[in-house]
């Protein structure tokens, strides 16, 4: 395979090796009320007029978590649940799903282009070794494009260190689980380097759900003599796993059989790789930079979830070649900074999906044959979107931000068979679709306007931390994914699907994140037009574009130290988000009801103890809140959501050895990572973990 050849060769020329956690030891500067996610360079976060959350190395470090919704769930207005292995359905100021409402990045680059969204992209990053994480709450800046309706993701790697740092973590749990975190770092001469590895594996505590992991990542910085700087970063990985740990379940075998699973054969096999050199050099009163980037990707997918009404298995692969440039220039007047530039991607990419034709015992699929190929098609994505930011202060507490974004990107589309009308070999559903070879092109203005306002000063040395008030309106959008414009099924015209189109507005209250309190206050108003919604009722999904969707609420953050040995969090979300018009194509309204999977209450709180009569003792707590939401979009079914617990503890024996445990779902609740009704009165569920356990060892030298 591609992936496997040009992995070879890099091998070969010593590129591969990975980033690492220990953040506190890395030459990056620690600056925790700075973001990157919104220009991509440091820049104080109460002159940024977006919600935004950053979770520092320190904080990764210690809740070492098996999943990313173990970091990401502290962020309020933020739901991920784990489906398989590290396999993700998420909401950002959306209901949590699988729908492409979420751009994901590492070191500002999208770890997929626009066209082929993954829900599950997560994993294509290493969270568990990253230097921070830091999420954009709503639509993205102008420097973003397509997908940043919900939120942006950006996974930061760490810096390498200023001396030799070498680090293995050996873990296991339950149900077959064993993890290898594996770090090296040193400078060699003006360039620091540092290499990271991940090898995980699970058995899975379902029946035929075992997974595991390989991953590796380089960082490679390099600072010359003129100023400019060069960081470099590699990241590759492959994983295996068996999909069916979120597969669904009736009610009684949920309640009283969850390890059960009703398609063991299905799976999901990833091969990820992205290269990315960052290089900027300062210029008078300026800065000008370049990312050139190249990324691969192939996924084979049996997908359970399809078992039922559409059973297939396919491929869908990528290669992508682009760069990112900015250029930025400083005027003393009004402090006034301006940024510009322009992202370019080009990213060819096949699908070729299979029919199967599965057999099944009672309720559990027992096999399959492969049939007829449905689709072969190949498709080129391409953009070229240039962007302008200014940012301006004409009184001394007032920051004034605007931004416009022209994005210009579309497809070319290779249909490799008959086009037209065919039979699918599913009975009654058999009537399914090829489009004839095409190009799609889309144009869209994405502008923003926003400002920041200080209200207290900033006095050194008092518990009163600055704070200050902002507002923005944005403007954001997505283009139809490859899968919803070309493979139809038995949508009879896909190809002119329109861009989903954003409206948000939002204003909040914050004070700096350094100090001993931080707190957050926001709302938030998004309207979504043109939204493309899916029909299904156990028959062929129907997208359509009829769709207007209302979401708002308000979220808010707290965290102190009540006392030197206690550090508590809080943080939680009210949302709303409802149809305001959606006409199905059999004519029923679902206008004004609640969206489903769309929790009203969700949050999480938090407990660290580091006693000082204990040095190198750390105790916490923690307890994640999902509220009750809707299983259907007719709002007869109800989920009444769940509460987990969690405990965490470590010690250091000296300065080299560290032990650690997690106990996690301590009170074995029974929950769902995700529940729906299949045709209209039969209600599914996928059952979350257990009681689950780790252990683990670390040694550093």
């Amino acid at each position: 395979m591609i992936l496997r050849a040009l992995r070879q060769r890099l091998v070969a020329l010593g590129l591969i090796v990975c980033i690492s956690p220990a953040a506190a030891q890395t030459t990056e500067a620690t600056l925790p009320e700075t973001i990157v996610s919104g220009t991509r360079e440091p820049e104080p976060r109460s002159a940024t007029p977006i919600a935004a959350t950053r979770i520092d190395g320190t904080t990764i470090e210690e809740v070492r978590p098996a999943h990313p919704s173990e970091i990401l769930n502290r962020v309020p207005g933020v739901i991920v649940t784990q489906t398989n292995g590290e396999g993700s359905i998420v909401g950002i100021r959306q209901p949590f799903g699988t729908a492409p409402l979420n751009l994901y990045l590492q070191d500002n680059v999208p770890v997929q282009p626009t066209g082929y969204f993954n829900h599950n992209a997560l994993y294509l990053t290493d969270i568990p070794q990253a230097g921070a994480v830091e999420v954009i709450r709503g639509p993205g800046t102008s420097l973003q494009g397509s997908d940043a309706i919900g939120g942006v993701v950006n996974t930061l790697t760490a810096a390498p260190t200023a001396e030799r740092f070498f680090q293995a973590t050996g873990e296991a749990g339950s149900f077959g689980w064993g993890r290898g975190l594996f770090t090296y770092s040193d400078r060699l001469g003006e360039f620091g380097m540092r290499a990271d590895g991940n090898i995980t594996h699970s058995g899975g505590w379902r029946d035929f759900t075992a997974y595991q992991r390989q991953s590796a990542v380089l960082r490679a910085d390099h600072r010359f003599d003129d100023g400019t700087t060069m960081r470099t970063t590699l990241t590759m990985g492959q994983i295996w796993q068996q999909t069916g740990a979120n597969s669904y379940l009736s009610q009684a075998d949920y309640n009283n059989n969850p390890t059960r699973n009703y398609t063991p054969f299905a799976y999901r096999h990833v091969e990820a790789m992205m290269l990315a050199s960052a290089w900027e050099r300062p210029l008078e009163n300026g800065v000008v930079g370049i990312t050139p980037f190249f990324r691969a990707n192939s996924m084979w997918l049996l997908p359970s979830w399809q078992l039922s009404y559409d059973p297939v298995r396919y491929q869908q692969q990528y290669t992508s070649f682009g760069a990112q440039l900015r250029y930025r220039q400083d005027y003393a007047p009004w402090n006034t900074r301006l940024i510009t530039g322009a992202d370019l991607d080009a990213s060819p990419g096949s699908y070729r999906e299979d029919r199967l034709n599965v057999r099944k015992t009672g309720s559990i699929y027992s096999g399959y044959s492969v049939g007829q190929q449905n689709y072969n098609f190949d498709t080129t994505f391409l953009e070229a979107s240039p962007f302008a930011l200014i940012e301006t202060s004409p009184i001394e507490k007032l920051r004034i931000t605007g931004g416009l974004r022209y994005n210009a990107l579309g497809y070319q589309y290779t249909n490799n068979l008959a086009a037209g009308a065919f039979n699918a070999g599913l009975g009654n559903n058999s009537q399914f679709y090829r489009p004839a070879s095409t190009d799609r092109y889309f144009n869209k203005w994405s502008p923003s306007l926003g400002a920041t306002y200080d209200i207290t000063p900033s006095v050194e040395g008092e518990s009163l931390r600055p704070a200050n008030v902002f507002a923005d309106y944005r403007q954001s959008f997505r283009i139809p994914q490859v899968t919803q414009l070309f493979r139809e099924g038995a949508n009879t015209n896909t190809v002119n699907l329109q861009p989903i189109t954003a409206e948000t507005v939002e204003g909040g209250l914050r004070n700096a994140a350094a100090g001993p309190v931080q707190w957050e206050l926001v709302g938030y108003r998004t309207l979504k037009l043109n939204d493309i919604l899916t029909q299904s009722n156990n028959l062929q999904p129907t997208l359509t574009n009829n769709g207007k969707t209302l979401h708002y609420g308000t979220e808010f953050a707290l965290g102190f130290r009540p006392v030197q040995d206690l550090k508590f969090g809080v943080s939680g979300s009210y949302a709303v988000h409802r149809y305001l018009s959606w006409v199905t194509s059999n004519g029923i309204s679902y206008s004004g009801n609640t969206i489903m999977s769309a929790p009203r209450v969700s949050g999480w709180a938090g407990l660290d103890w580091t006693p000082t009569w204990a040095p190198g003792l750390l105790l916490a707590a923690e307890t994640q809140l999902m509220g009750r939401y809707f299983m259907n979009d007719a709002n007869t079914f109800t989920y009444n959501g769940h509460t987990l617990v969690n405990l965490r503890g470590e010690y250091a024996l000296n300065p080299h050895v560290k032990i650690y445990t997690r106990l996690m779902n301590v009170t074995n609740t029974r929950w769902a990572t995700a529940s729906q009704v299949q045709g209209t009165a039969t209600p599914q569920y996928a059952p979350g973990l257990p009681f689950n356990a780790y252990a683990g060892l670390v040694v550093t030298f």
